[in-house]
Parts: structure tokens; C-alpha cells; sequence
């Protein structure tokens, strides 16, 4: 990791980790690029500040805690005898700290719902081709390590896996700004117990139940923060939001939008469409959190009461109801709640259904089935952390959790 230059030579002062030092002028000039500057209107949890106050903190943030860590991963495992060159340096750093950078406003919430059929990891991926071309190729090392294509794997794991650089920072993070503090994780160790074999990411055994706790701490923070039944009630009305506007600008009813949304808005973009399109690809990059809630403030009076009701919820936090259970609803339950709703708004049956819909949720705190979090023994065999424990309840991590989920509005 080559030095920057005295005039680039910043740092951040981040509330979780302290000071962090930019590593090279290559870094600087990413960061200063307005599609990453960008990420400061993205917030990192959508809108589970509904919930916890403090949730506010951004993907700009996060990139930037993220591409810390790393500079600490690499550290650890050069001490270790594996050799990680500058250019292999320098190229997961830059993977890392571009991994979110494709995500559209809200984050997650409204993924695939302003570009049909895209992820964030595609627009990201497609972001970074732009970039490379802008800065000459010097992305040239980062694009294979972020897409796994580049011979040493263990550096693409250290961007993307069950133990990387990216969760280990998010935990920490959303843990800090939310207050849970059950989502604590032993970050530091887990970091120095970090080891390479046979091209592999491994954890000595000495970590092992620091990777215990990380485990249950991402298994809390899904259900009480990222899926807490008030966040997703929140978030599934600013998605009902986005398909009713969407649903009368095909209409041809007019929206008040800024440009880059209205062109969004206004069009359906196919992922072929938005690779094809400037106007398309801009036109996203130029929209963060602000355009939407700008948006749904002006609709709270938009002539169409649908669209209206729904901005008012969420404008003054009138969310919808939301109950929750291991088990499918009874139908008849959702139907006399259904009856009673089309009643007391009327509304038609599909209008209705944007405040009155039922749907269900899956996690699971482990999933050895896409990569396995593998520990290193004094003895140099690696197993797989499920086996390495003789704890049953851990091999149940792996097992899929599903839970159902009714919302409607309150008062019914």
C-alpha cells in the first residue's frame, strides 16, 4: 500500500474505530469521486431509524470502516508468512470500499424496485468498469478480486464471505448507532486470529468462539434490528409507495419528482436497458434518500388518495400494524381484516391491498452450503466451525428460520 501524497494524506475521524488514514492517492481520489461521495445520501439501514433513533449512519460510512478493517486483515495475515503484494494491497482495498457502491436509496429497501431485475452488486460491478476506464485501469487488480476471479481467493473472501470485511464492519457499526448492544462482536480478535490455507480463509482455533459470538450477535441483529416487525412494516410502505407512483406515472398522471427520479419513474428500465442506457445509468447515480423523501413529502397531497394516505403514514410515522409468528395466518383472519379495510377506506380490492397484505421473511445465522467459516487447529487441520463445535444448537444455525408477517393499518 503505497503512501499518499502530502496534500492527499487525510484522515477520518470515525466514531467507531477512531482515526482512519487514507492509504494512497488512488484511494483519495475514489473517495473524492462524486458517485462514491454519493454514499453520504445513502443511509445504511433504510428506514429502521422508525425504530431505533439513532440508526442514521450511511454507506459512506460504512465503505470507509470497511476499507479500515481491511487495512488491519492485511496486516495480520502478511505477518503470517502470506504474501499479499502492493498491487494485490492496494486492489482489495479498492474492492472493498466499492462493494457498496451500486446500492440506490434506502439501501435495500427499494432494491430491484428502480431498475427492474439489478442488484446493487450488478450496478456496483458496472460502476467500477466506469471507474477503470476514468482512471486508467488502475481498478484492473480490484474488478477480478470483487468478482472472484482473481487467483488468489482468500482476497476475494476478505471482501465477500461469511467472515468478511463487510459484515464484520457492519455489525460493529449498526450495533454502535442503533444501541443493541447485543450485535458487540470481538472484532480485534477475530481479526488477529485471520489465516490463509491452501489459498483459503481460516480462523486459528484460538478465535473460535469469538466467531461463536459473531454468529449469535448477526443472529440477534437480524431479528431485532434489520428484521424487527416496525423497520420492514416501514419498509414494505415506502416500497407500496414507490409501485403506486410508478403505477400512475404509467398512467401517464403527473408526479412531482427531481429530474434524475422522474426519468426512473417515467420509464422501465430492463438490466439490459440500463447497461445500455447513459441516460439511465446517470439518472440512477444522481438519486439518493433526499429525491424520495422530497417526493414523498410533496405527495402527501397528491390528488390520488392512495398514494396520498400512504405518504402521510409514512411522513408522520403512522405506520401500518404489524404482527408477526412462526406459523402461516389463518385466511379467514386475513380476509375479515381484509373486509374491514375495503369498508372503512373504500377503496377498491387492489388499492386496498398496498395497506392490507400479508408475507414472510427467512434467515439463517450461518450457511456452510455458500462458504464455510473454517478453523485452523495447533495440529494444521481445518474443519468447518459447525464441526469444530460439539454443540448441537450450532449445527441448528445453518437451518433456514422462516417467519410471516401481516400488516395493516391501525385502528381496524
Amino acid at each position: 500500500m503505497s503512501s499518499s501524497s502530502p496534500s492527499k494524506r487525510k484522515i477520518f475521524n470515525d466514531p467507531v474505530y477512531g482515526f482512519i488514514s487514507i492509504p494512497n492517492d488512488l484511494i483519495f481520489d475514489l473517495i473524492e469521486h462524486r458517485y462514491f461521495q454519493r454514499l453520504r445520501r445513502i443511509s445504511q439501514l433504510g428506514l429502521t431509524n422508525a425504530v431505533y433513533s439513532g440508526a442514521i449512519h450511511t454507506r459512506f460510512q460504512h465503505a470507509l470502516g470497511a476499507m479500515h478493517l481491511m487495512t488491519e486483515a492485511i496486516e495480520v495475515i502478511r505477518s503470517k508468512g502470506i504474501e499479499i503484494t502492493e498491487a494485490e494491497a492496494n486492489g482489495v482495498l479498492v474492492a472493498i470500499l466499492m462493494h457498496d457502491i451500486g446500492h440506490g436509496p434506502f439501501s435495500h429497501t427499494l432494491e430491484r424496485s428502480l431498475v427492474e431485475g439489478v442488484s446493487h452488486e450488478d450496478i456496483s460491478a458496472i460502476i467500477m468498469d466506469r471507474l477503470n476506464q476514468e482512471f486508467n485501469g488502475q481498478l484492473d487488480l480490484a474488478i477480478p478480486i470483487f468478482r472472484n476471479q482473481y487467483p488468489k481467493k482468500f482476497l476475494h473472501q476478505l471482501v465477500s464471505s461469511q467472515l468478511d470485511m463487510d459484515r464484520l464492519d457492519y455489525l460493529k457499526r449498526d450495533s454502535f448507532f442503533s444501541g443493541v448492544s447485543e450485535g458487540v462482536i470481538g472484532l480485534d480478535r477475530i481479526i488477529k486470529m485471520l489465516n490463509v490455507v491452501n489459498d483459503g480463509l481460516v480462523v486459528e482455533a484460538k478465535g473460535i468462539y469469538s466467531i461463536e459470538k459473531f454468529l449469535i450477535s448477526r443472529r440477534i441483529m437480524y431479528w431485532q434490528v434489520y428484521l424487527h416487525k416496525t423497520v420492514l412494516g416501514a419498509e414494505y410502505l415506502l416500497m407500496h409507495i414507490l409501485k403506486r407512483a410508478k403505477e400512475l406515472a404509467d398512467r401517464g398522471v403527473e408526479l412531482f419528482a427531481t429530474p434524475s427520479f422522474r426519468t426512473l419513474l417515467y420509464h422501465h428500465y430492463s438490466r439490459e436497458d440500463f447497461l445500455a442506457s447513459p441516460e439511465a445509468f446517470e439518472s440512477f447515480l444522481s438519486i439518493d434518500d433526499f429525491d424520495i423523501l422530497t417526493s414523498v413529502k410533496v405527495w402527501v397531497n397528491h390528488p390520488d388518495p392512495v398514494l396520498a394516505n400512504m405518504c402521510r403514514k409514512l411522513a408522520q410515522r403512522d405506520l401500518l400494524k404489524v404482527e408477526m409468528q412462526n406459523h402461516p395466518f389463518d385466511p379467514t383472519y386475513l380476509e375479515r381484516v381484509f373486509s374491514k379495510a375495503l369498508n372503512k377506506y373504500g377503496f377498491s380490492p387492489e388499492e386496498t391491498a398496498y395497506f392490507v397484505f400479508n408475507d414472510s421473511i427467512t434467515n439463517s445465522a450461518y450457511q456452510p452450503h455458500l462458504n464455510k467459516i473454517n478453523i485452523l487447529f495447533k495440529d494444521g487441520t481445518v474443519k468447518d466451525f459447525a464441526k469444530a463445535f460439539d454443540n448441537e444448537y450450532i449445527a441448528g444455525w445453518s437451518e433456514v428460520v422462516k417467519k410471516h408477517f401481516f400488516c395493516y393499518p391501525k385502528g381496524l
